[in-house]
């Protein structure tokens, strides 16, 4: 089941939820809405269930006009963030429920519900209730209760939204698992960039009712679109400067940037991701600069260092694989020199908008030492 969502226009009073925009969902794909909150993402996925109608624009499944036709003749499932199951009917009877109301027959009733409790692997705990359960047992079951009627495509709106860290990694990795034996074409919402790029194929990067850029998770993490998508998806160190005559100038940091050899200096913003840094107890002339040693955690599979740039006194966060961190040997206080591997450059244009170079993509630097 493809879905196209054409120039969707949404207000609410005088905030524009959505401002015209366009979107094609491959059939059998899953599909991640990922941005803040107030992106519009929710919006967008609850128009294309029929919860919410546009002001403007269309939604097509398949070929089919559905822009006006009721969530109940689209034919869809939808999971919510803090499940919704009725506390009072035990689990088996949750699954059940939408297919009781279709008017399914007893013994196609049963068949379903054991395909569902097998698929989600909580066979034997029919007869238990909502609240006999965990977090994620309940979220497994919200799910079956979608999948029960067999809906031709499948929405859920941050559907791990109120469970624990551990908890969402598990069914991330369920779901993920869960999608590849069914093919149902799904969307999914969610501010979370790591849950999006572990389980969806495609991201679609939402801000401020518009959408930013559409990709697969590797390309729009190697090649994001701009600047809020750069600086949205995970953490990394800002720098401020100019670019004029191929060089960008960030302080004391400079590196070249061939894409702009022109005399006419331009503001322009350098991201630069932590795994991307490295230090050295040594300079390397202009394209590293001096910071200070402030904290070091060595947890985990990689060693977080932040510092402090001693020339702007601007925080840069750094990571370092643990054979690197043993050559270091560093200890807060320590004067160090850093230096960016890779550096991806945007230059606004004239009127001040955050569009860059070569009209959507900026441009990535490559540094050696």
């Amino acid at each position: 089941m493809r879905i196209e969502v054409n120039n969707i226009t949404k207000q609410y009073g005088a905030f524009r939820a959505l401002d015209n925009v366009s979107l094609e969902i491959p059939s059998g794909e899953l599909t991640a809405l990922l941005g803040p909150s107030g992106s519009g993402k929710t919006t967008l996925l609850r128009i294309i269930a029929g919860l919410e109608s546009a002001d403007k624009g269309s939604v097509l499944y398949q070929d089919s006009d559905v822009t006006h036709r009721a969530i109940r003749e689209r034919n869809v499932g939808f999971v919510f963030q803090h499940y919704a199951l009725f506390n009072h009917m035990n689990i088996y009877e949750n699954i059940a429920f939408g297919l009781r109301v279709r008017r399914w027959k007893d013994a196609e009733v049963k068949k379903r519900v054991v395909e569902l409790l097998k698929l989600i692997q909580l066979e034997g705990l029919e007869r238990r209730f909502p609240s006999q359960l965990s977090g994620g047992q309940r979220q497994r079951v919200a799910l079956a209760r979608a999948l029960a009627p067999q809906p031709q495509v499948l929405l859920l709106d941050e559907p791990f939204g109120a469970l624990d860290a551990k908890v969402r990694q598990d069914l991330r990795k369920w779901l993920r698992h869960l999608h590849d034996e069914i093919g149902m074409t799904s969307i999914f919402v969610t501010h979370d960039q790591e849950e999006a790029f572990e389980v969806a194929d495609r991201v679609v990067v939402m801000n401020k009712g518009h959408i930013e850029q559409v990709g697969r998770p590797d390309d729009v993490f190697a090649q994001p679109a701009n600047a809020f998508v750069m600086d949205f998806l995970g953490s990394v160190n800002v720098f401020h400067g100019r670019v004029q005559n191929g060089r960008v100038q960030l302080g004391s940091l400079e590196v070249p940037y061939p894409a702009y050899p022109h005399d006419d200096p331009r503001p322009a913003t350098a991201y630069i991701r932590p795994h991307e840094v490295d230090v050295d107890r040594q300079p390397h002339g202009a394209s590293s600069l001096q910071a200070r040693v402030e904290r070091i955690n060595r947890t985990g599979s990689l060693v977080k260092v932040a510092l402090l740039d001693n020339e702007r006194n601007l925080p840069v966060d750094v990571e370092l694989d643990h054979e690197r961190d043993k050559e270091l040997a560093l200890t807060v206080n320590d004067t160090v020199y850093v230096y960016p591997k890779q550096i991806r450059v945007f230059i606004p244009e004239n009127n001040g908008s955050p569009a860059v170079l070569d009209e959507q993509q900026g441009q990535t630097v490559q540094l050696t030492r």
